[in-house]
């Protein structure tokens, strides 16, 4: 793994307290016993307890902002896991942070799109206001800042996101003015979806619990209103030039399927009576009748391929299906054990069975 001694992140991977860690911050709230119970309410939600490690996770991060080593070990012994597990899951994934975030996380999208329209200058110019570069905290506290690969919104390119929610078609002023309100202290509406609370609150959602004070506040945010227009553009533009997708080819009724391929229209396509009258043994005979009844082109060329005399690809033998292989187990070429060729053999052009015709 790639945390460095002497950190945070070492901690996290190694599960190690007595590490040569940095001293946790002054303010950093310890985990209490109302989080070990909430942590056992997440492992009742899944049948098999280490399935709930990863809301757990969330869980620890929305009390003390971080994934510490205090909470890497409550998670490892609630789960009965090493402590070693669980810092290998905290540090694979990017949304499990190992040093203290800030009051809020500012992600910048620098990924394909979001970079040519400006994406990488926003990123240029946050990181030259707050002092900061990725996964760095300003000295106030107050933003985490991070680039982002993608954040699934190329409509709104570009994007920043602040704990998660969306600020659509930013631009460098416009970030920049978004980035010096957080640190004053407000919250300005996110383009579409939920208002805006803080790091450690968005944490506490992904573990399953509300961080709302009541369900009034909580019910206010799932109705919190967005601005769609990029998405619903090209049906706005549809409904004004009359346009509509063409329509799609209908497969023939089931009775016409039957009725081309001589089986009862009540009997599946896949259980085939043999007539006996045709010469061929009933297996060609299914594999016939199958193909027959194919209503697509993919349906009638997978039917084809599993006919008995469908020819083998090309490249590939196949040993006589009635002997099986001669080639024993963990001795194919390729493998380890490989030896010249002998009669326990098949070497590609020089000993492969052929097929009976």
């Amino acid at each position: 793994m790639s945390a460095l001694p002497g950190s945070p992140e070492a901690a996290a991977t190694t599960g190690l307290d007595d590490g040569p860690v940095l001293p946790a911050p002054i303010d950093l709230p310890p985990l209490t016993e109302r989080t070990r119970l909430e942590a056992r309410e997440i492992i009742a939600r899944y049948p098999v307890p280490r399935s709930a490690l990863l809301p757990m996770l969330h869980l620890v991060q929305s009390y003390q902002g971080y994934v510490s080593p205090e909470g890497v070990a409550l998670c490892a012994e609630e789960l009965g896991l090493t402590k070693a597990e669980v810092g290998a899951v905290a540090t694979f994934y990017t949304m499990y942070k190992r040093r203290p975030t800030g009051r809020h996380l500012v992600s910048v999208c620098t990924n394909t799109l979001c970079s040519v329209l400006g994406g990488q200058r926003i990123m240029d110019a946050l990181s030259a206001d707050l002092g900061v570069h990725h996964d760095e905290t300003a000295a106030d506290g107050s933003i985490t800042l991070e680039h982002a690969e993608c954040l699934a919104a190329c409509d709104y390119a570009p994007v920043v996101t602040v704990d998660y929610e969306f600020y659509d078609q930013q631009d460098v002023e416009s970030a920049r003015a978004l980035v010096a309100a957080l640190r004053r202290g407000e919250k300005p509406a996110p383009t579409r979806g939920a208002p805006l609370t803080d790091f450690r609150g968005i944490s506490r959602q992904l573990a399953g619990f509300s961080q709302y004070p009541d369900a009034a506040a909580a019910a206010a945010a799932i109705d919190a209103p967005g601005a769609l227009g990029p998405t619903l553009v090209g049906l706005r533009l549809a409904e004004e030039r009359g346009e509509s997708a063409p329509a799609m080819p209908q497969p023939p009724s089931a009775s016409a399927s039957a009725a081309s391929s001589g089986v009862d229209a009540g009997e599946s396509r896949e259980t085939v009576r043999p007539s006996g009258g045709t010469g061929e043994t009933p297996g060609q005979e299914a594999a016939e009748a199958r193909v027959a009844a194919a209503d697509t082109p993919a349906e009638k060329a997978g039917a084809a391929g599993s006919h008995p005399d469908a020819p083998e690809p090309a490249g590939r033998s196949l040993a006589d299906q009635d002997d099986g292989t001669e080639t024993p187990a963990g001795q194919e070429p390729g493998t380890s054990g490989q030896g010249p060729a002998g009669p326990g053999r098949v070497v590609e052009g020089k000993n492969t069975p052929k097929r009976k015709s």
